[in-house]
């Protein structure tokens, strides 16, 4: 973060009686964190770091997330005492409160947080319902470029998933890559989209196909709650361990296990067809 910025902000943060952070896993947020001396900090996330943050609260760890496992280096050495405040900052105590907004499902919370369910009525009343067209669009995932899964077998298993369920457009992750987006559209036939919304809010305005495919991710959460009632299918494909990179972290296939495992209201699918 530009130092500049954190110096702008630091006598807001100092001053502020309750906090609302994001991401907890970001580091600009870990950052600033230090700085604050809020008695009530509030996590809104619908993202499935969520699932993750609060288990590694619970454990005492380290925030740092699954598919960065294994990664040490000069700048985490560097930022480890920032982030060892942050978690603490995180953690309930006296005088310190922690609240938890989200779709998530969320096992094994510490004691002192207090979890507020995100059901989506807001979204399902601003927004549709939406016009539900024959066919299915298929939801994209950073996966490749966090390296956790080989970009060919993520190819390969997209074409299949087209193959078999007719899929006609891709909605791109914000952090895919427009070379490999390029190699989707050229290989697959697959329409290229770049949400300028969430995902929720571009399906309850629709059209959107009648099956919504996806990887493991966040939307096999959401996108059940913000369609509820459309008669919009959401199905998951579970990632093939033999798909991942040498790189890959020890704890990802147990991670996207559980993101689809916990899932309510979606088709588990595999990527020939079934």
């Amino acid at each position: 973060a530009p130092v500049h910025t954190v110096r702008g902000l630091a006598p807001l943060l100092r001053g502020a009686r309750r906090i609302v952070i994001g991401d907890p896993f970001s580091r600009y947020v870990q950052l600033l964190l230090t700085l604050a001396r809020a008695r009530e900090l509030v996590v809104v996330d619908d993202g499935t770091a969520t699932m993750e943050f609060i288990a590694l609260l619970a454990r005492g760890e380290p925030l740092v997330r699954w598919h960065r496992g294994g990664r040490g280096g000069p700048r985490e050495l560097a930022f480890a005492p920032f982030a060892r405040t942050a978690r603490r900052k995180l953690t309930p105590g006296p005088g310190r409160q922690v609240a938890l907004f989200t779709c998530m499902p969320v096992e094994g919370v510490p004691e002192g947080v207090t979890v507020t369910t995100h059901d989506f009525a807001w979204t399902r009343t601003a927004f549709g319902p939406p016009a539900v067209r024959a066919g299915a669009d298929l939801v994209g995932t950073s996966l490749v470029e966090t390296g956790v899964v080989a970009e060919d077998h993520y190819v390969a298993a997209v074409d299949a998933l087209v193959r078999h369920h007719g899929a006609v457009r891709y909605f791109a992750h914000r952090r895919e890559n427009t070379t490999k987006l390029h190699r989707l559209a050229v290989e697959t036939g697959l329409q290229i989209v770049r949400p300028d919304l969430p995902l929720e809010l571009i399906a309850r305005r629709g059209p959107i196909g009648a099956t919504i495919l996806s990887f493991p991710s966040t939307v096999v959460h959401t996108l059940p709650l913000a369609l509820t009632g459309t008669g919009v299918r959401v199905a998951v494909c579970d990632i093939d361990p033999t798909w991942l990179t040498p790189h890959a972290s020890p704890r990802a296939p147990s991670f996207l296990a559980d993101v689809t495992g916990t899932a309510r209201g979606v088709r588990r699918i595999g990527v020939g067809g079934g």
